[in-house]
């Protein structure tokens, strides 16, 4: 007897062949039959009229902290997620010490986004090796399968204490970290992250670890991935507009150590910038020539985000500007009460143009935190600033400041036009390209790119016609998992995991965006889920139903060697 039929759906199997009519059916968590099905099960689910595909594939996550209190990793299950990857950027929670924990925690909420009290609150560190951790995440349950990097910033803060910001490693701390990062690996890390963004700086406003490594660092501790099966490498070499001939050579280095393939942090299209899309996807073509596979994730959407003077990530990066939006709260009102710096804060965004985030007139009041200004919500700062006779930027500052920093500003929204639209399908059929980068939970209060997934496989398939359905499939499924060697995840076939979802290709969408005040502490986040999303099955367990999850809990925690493949250098 079967666990579960579903019965007369469009089976886009995930490889990139026509769908057709069949059913499927599931037993022991695994898809034993695909075609006409008299077999009887436990379970039927009508799928007729829609699509059923193999659960979509997340490589670029930040759910290591929160997916102790939230093992569905909401919202991006809610889009059909069923496998996701976290400990990107160099940032992880583990292995750990007690007397790094607090270091570690900051730098993550700083640098991610996280509020600090939901931290504070929700992790214990009850563990110490990157094992031990994993094992918690399978003791505790998971509502999806998840796997984890192992994050470069956390390893050398335990390998050199303070000395990790700003000083060369020494060979016998970095030997340290080789031993952390191998032990990592072989109780089941997924690879080696790392960053070199300016915009990663840690809560005292410090470059975050990682960027004080050398590049002999980075190649030693790419190369000790060669020794462990099925293992990866994850960059963000540079947010240089234009990266140099260094970036290249410093990523196809890592990969050639390693004899693995690297995925780097992130791209997206925008109208006008041939140039930044060319000089991005170069290093791809150079590490190629080398016989090394290097490649691209690019958000399959539009860029949304949120961005506030509380915080000031993003705005830190704009030159001039870091010193004043890492002052302490009181400090930092004072600070932009004050002419002269908001003058300096302007001359500092002039020179850092190009970024589409610092054109005051064209952004947007998204949310405020006071009702006497609720009327401003919706309305751009230039119409506000005409209305006042003010600059741009004043009434940004003005606004703020009297919502005590709070309020959201949305900058102007690049790339949704139709040319962009174009440029971007044909971008994702690239192999030099993985769709990717939602970033999901972290800036829980700046970004809300969580849905791309679903956009791309709904609303770019069936509003714009860019793609076919079968198309949209392969790139977030079979694409991503063959990257990471996914061991029988990824495709609808028989003898392969039971990761499914059954939508309706004529509805699936985004939801609205909405605030929940559901994390640990009292913190909150932006959230949203999906229309559409009839079932979703992980291991052959349904855990939503018409958007709504279900109690069962039938992840699995995802184990180097064990769930994954070894991808050479020059790729699958």
């Amino acid at each position: 007897m079967l666990d579960c039929l579903i019965r007369g759906g469009m089976v886009v199997d995930g490889t990139g062949a026509p769908g057709r009519v069949a059913d499927v059916g599931v037993r022991d968590g695994r898809i034993v039959s695909i075609g006409r099905s008299d077999e009887p099960a436990r379970e039927e689910i009508d799928a007729d009229g829609l699509a059923v595909a193999p659960g979509f594939i997340d490589v670029h996550t930040h759910y290591d902290a929160q997916v102790l209190w939230d093992p569905h990793l909401t919202p991006s299950s809610l889009h059909g997620i069923t496998t996701a990857i976290g400990g990107n950027c160099g940032f992880t929670i583990a292995p750990m010490v007690p007397d790094e924990a607090d270091y570690v925690m900051r730098m993550l909420a700083r640098v991610e986004g996280m509020p600090t009290e939901s931290l504070e609150a929700g992790l214990d560190f009850g563990w110490s090796s990157f094992g031990s951790w994993l094992d918690r995440l399978e003791g505790n349950g998971l509502g999806v399968n998840a796997g984890f990097l192992v994050g470069h910033s956390t390893v050398r803060r335990l390998a050199m204490g303070s000395a990790a910001v700003g000083e060369e490693a020494s060979d016998g701390q970095l030997e340290a970290m080789k031993s952390l990062l191998a032990r990592s690996l072989a109780e089941g890390g997924l690879g080696f992250s790392t960053t070199r963004a300016s915009a990663h700086n840690d809560h005292n406003g410090d470059p975050v670890p990682s960027r004080s490594a050398t590049d002999a660092e980075m190649v030693a501790l790419a190369g000790v991935c060669r020794d462990y099966p099925g293992t990866t490498l994850e960059i963000i070499p540079s947010i240089d507009y234009l990266w140099s001939p260094e970036a290249y050579e410093l990523m196809t280095a890592m990969v050639l150590a390693a004899d693995r393939p690297m995925n780097w942090n992130l791209f997206n299209v925008r109208p006008g910038e041939d140039d930044y899309l060319e000089n991005r996807l170069g290093s791809a073509d150079y590490a190629r020539q080398q016989g090394a596979t290097v490649v691209g994730l690019m958000l399959p959407d539009v860029m949304q985000m949120r961005l506030n003077f509380a915080t000031g990530v993003l705005y830190d990066t704009l030159p001039d500007w870091a010193e004043i939006m890492h002052l302490d709260h009181a400090a930092k009102v004072e600070a932009l009460a004050r002419p002269e710096v908001r003058q300096r804060l302007v001359d500092g965004a002039a020179q850092a143009s190009h970024r589409t985030w610092v054109r005051w007139a064209e952004t947007t009041v998204v949310d405020v935190s006071s009702p006497s200004l609720e009327a401003l919500v919706g309305r751009t700062i230039g119409d506000l600033a005409a209305e006042r006779g003010q600059e741009p930027f004043d009434v940004m500052c003005d606004i703020s400041l009297e919502d005590d920093l709070m309020t959201g500003f949305g900058p102007p929204v690049v790339g949704d036009d139709d040319e962009s639209w174009k440029k971007r399908a044909e971008m994702l059929g690239d192999p030099r390209v993985l769709a990717g980068g939602s970033d999901a939970g972290a800036h829980l209060d700046m970004m809300m790119t969580w849905g791309c997934t679903s956009a791309l496989v709904g609303d770019t398939v069936r509003d714009r016609g860019l793609l076919s359905l079968e198309q949209a499939v392969n790139l977030v499924t079979d694409r991503p998992a063959r990257h990471y060697g996914l061991r029988g995840r990824g495709r609808l076939a028989e003898g392969w995991c039971a990761d499914i979802v059954v939508f309706d290709p004529s509805r699936l969408t985004k939801a609205p965006v909405t605030t929940a005040w559901d994390m640990p502490g009292g913190g909150w986040r932006l959230t949203g889920g999906a229309e559409g999303i009839e079932h979703v099955l992980v291991n052959g367990v349904e855990t939503q139903r018409a958007g709504a999850l279900t109690d069962a809990r039938p992840g699995t925690v995802i184990r180097s060697g064990r769930d994954t493949d070894t991808v050479a250098a020059a790729g699958p």
